[in-house]
């Protein structure tokens, strides 16, 4: 038994689960040379939300991050974490975009790449697989664990030699949500050792408490490298920590042979830094072993709690749990990672919000349904995909297959903006908030969301601020009050920048409107002074739940069918079509692309 290995993730996953993404390039290259000395397998630096944190919130090009890495590791693989073809973003990219990516990561200094999909779908992980053997890198493949009664150990193995078939090193285990057991862990990387001739890796995060327990399994049974985080950053959501680890099998047949001593200082370093991001803190990061009976990640239970709350429902957070298991069986019980996991998340919300399941089905939802992210390997409810997309056909073949070559059109689209193939792809990866920073690193106003003093989250008096950060639907906006103009009639404006960009900000005061009713308030308590009409009257098209316009897809005059979309809504990350309850003609048009709505109110009149 060759010594066993680590991968230290906490340059990307560690901060990834802890505070939300957050550490900047700038506290990570002081400690590089001490963890080039340790002699780690690998250490994962990039991708999953690094890239996305880089560009919206810290403004920093995410492939000079990559850069000064390679330059400040030079003795050290480098690993990322690529969700197939999905690659950083949150939809399917053509191939000719997969490749790009992975060439310009290669030659940035990208060494090895974990590449996996959301379903399992071993289509949607070949022209990844086939760009890094391409560019003579680590191919990683990678099994997402879930259990259901259509997952089980001899899938997993299945789906280990289609991997290796394609090329693949190693084969990684993920265990994004904790739901190993000590157990099940010997026995699948027992069948992994025994099926497949290339190392097996563990990544498994600790929010069961069972991680330790079982990565000594998985390494009694064969595994060859095992994933941790440097202890500041580690237990709850993040992974076992690289010092216990290392200081558990030291002197056994399984040592390290990694530096105890310097380790624990990397770990003192990390530990003052830490403290610097003291406002991306959760209280729901910590041991959370309601994952073993929901399946539901600790972060997944953070982010359905914030969207209950946002609703005014959080006495409803048990009936959500609940729902999330029968929705997932519904949808063909999908692992629980990004996208799936919101996807089935938010479903499992408005199933509860609405009192009636599917009254109102997602858009994510319908793709979902129609194949476009992949085959499920459970089957779909016929009902609910009926209900959801009518007639409409289920795709059958890899979703990307559909999708013509679309770097050149990116990179037309980007335009001027574009100085290099990597600027493209992060245009590619994000259009709206790539183009954003694009725009403002060719003005010279790339500035980072401030990091907040302590008795800015402590609760201590203070002057109201004129610059903060504001956190909405789980998304952090950066905010500077510039001026103030002159009060008219009820409201006021604010100008205000919004991550460097000017915006106007009309204020209306509550007081001041007046109550709505107290009959009506004490019906509606979420209208919070809406002028809008109560939604009475069969025509009158309403929300079941607050949420932005994000498009209007009718006019005054406009004849509409029963049924037919006339809005499109975005509430909780997820985007949904409002439907006309009655035929006619649309007299009336209460909202504009932007508007924020509340329930019940009347958004649009059809007569």
């Amino acid at each position: 038994m060759p010594k066993v290995m680590i991968t230290d993730v906490t340059l990307r996953d560690g901060h990834q689960s802890l505070i939300a993404t957050r550490m900047r390039t700038e506290d990570m290259l002081p400690v590089c040379e001490r963890m080039d000395r340790i002699g780690f397998w690998s250490l994962e630096v990039w991708g999953g939300a690094t890239y996305d944190a880089c560009v919206r919130f810290l403004k920093e090009d995410p492939w000079e991050r990559l850069r000064k890495l390679r330059d400040a590791l030079p003795n050290t693989r480098l690993q990322m974490l690529l969700r197939g073809q999905n690659l950083v973003g949150y939809r399917h990219y053509a191939d000719d975009v997969v490749r790009s990516f992975v060439a310009r990561s290669a030659a940035n200094g990208m060494d090895v790449f974990r590449i996996f999909d959301a379903l399992n779908d071993t289509r949607n992980l070949r022209t990844a697989i086939d760009a890094v053997k391409k560019e003579e890198r680590h191919a990683q493949g990678t099994i997402c664990y879930t259990t259901s009664p259509v997952h089980d150990i001899p899938q997993f193995l299945e789906m280990a030699r289609e991997m290796v078939d394609m090329g693949c090193d190693s084969i990684a285990i993920k265990d994004m949500a904790g739901l190993l057991t000590p157990a099940t862990t010997a026995e699948l990387v027992r069948g992994l050792v025994d099926t497949v001739k290339v190392p097996i890796h563990l990544h498994m995060h600790a929010t069961s408490g069972l991680s330790e327990m079982c990565h000594l399994k998985a390494i009694e049974n064969g595994a060859s490298v095992v994933d941790t985080a440097i202890s500041a950053f580690a237990g709850g959501t993040s992974h076992p920590p690289t010092e216990s680890m290392v200081a558990a099998l030291r002197g056994t047949e399984y040592d390290t042979g990694l530096d105890l001593v310097a380790l624990q200082e990397i770990g003192f370093y990390f530990r003052e830094i830490r403290k610097k991001y003291h406002q991306y803190e959760s209280e729901y990061t910590g041991i959370d072993t309601r994952v073993q009976t929901t399946q539901v990640p600790g972060g997944m239970i953070s982010n359905l709690a914030n969207q209950l709350k946002e609703q005014g429902a959080l006495d409803k957070v048990a009936q959500v749990m609940n729902e999330i298991p029968r929705v997932r069986e519904d949808l063909g019980f999908p692992p629980l990672v990004t996208p799936t996991s919101q996807i089935v998340g938010t479903q499992a919300v408005m199933n509860v919000l609405t009192g009636e399941r599917y009254k109102t089905i997602t858009n994510e939802v319908k793709l979902y349904l129609q194949g476009r992210y992949g085959r499920a390997r459970g089957t779909v409810n016929h009902v609910v995909r009926q209900k959801a997309i009518g007639n409409a056909d289920v795709i059958d073949c890899r979703p990307a297959d559909l999708l013509d070559d679309e770097l050149d059109t990116l990179r037309e689209q980007a335009g001027d903006l574009v100085q290099s193939e990597e600027d493209v792809l992060i245009y590619a990866m994000f259009p709206e908030i790539g183009r954003e920073f694009l725009e403002q690193r060719r003005a010279g106003h790339l500035v980072p969301e401030p990091l907040l003093a302590p008795n800015a989250v402590q609760g201590e008096e203070q002057a109201a601020p004129v610059e903060f950060n504001v956190t909405l639907h789980g998304e952090t906006y950066h905010i500077r009050v510039t001026g103030t103009g002159h009060k008219r009639e009820d409201m006021r404006p604010f100008y205000v920048t919004v991550d460097g960009m000017p915006e106007e900000i009309i204020l209306e005061s509550l007081e001041e409107l007046g109550p709505v009713g107290d009959d009506e308030a004490a019906r509606s308590p979420g209208r919070k002074g809406s002028r809008r009409p109560r939604a009475t009257k069969p025509g009158h098209v309403s929300s079941s739940m607050p949420g932005t316009i994000i498009d209007v897809l009718v006019s005054e005059g406009a004849e509409v069918k029963a049924g037919e979309p006339v809005l499109v809504l975005e509430a909780m990350k997820m985007e949904t079509e409002v439907q006309a309850p009655v035929g006619g003609v649309v007299r009336a048009v209460h909202v504009a692309k932007g508007d924020s709505i509340n329930p019940d109110e009347t958004l649009l009149e059809i007569e």
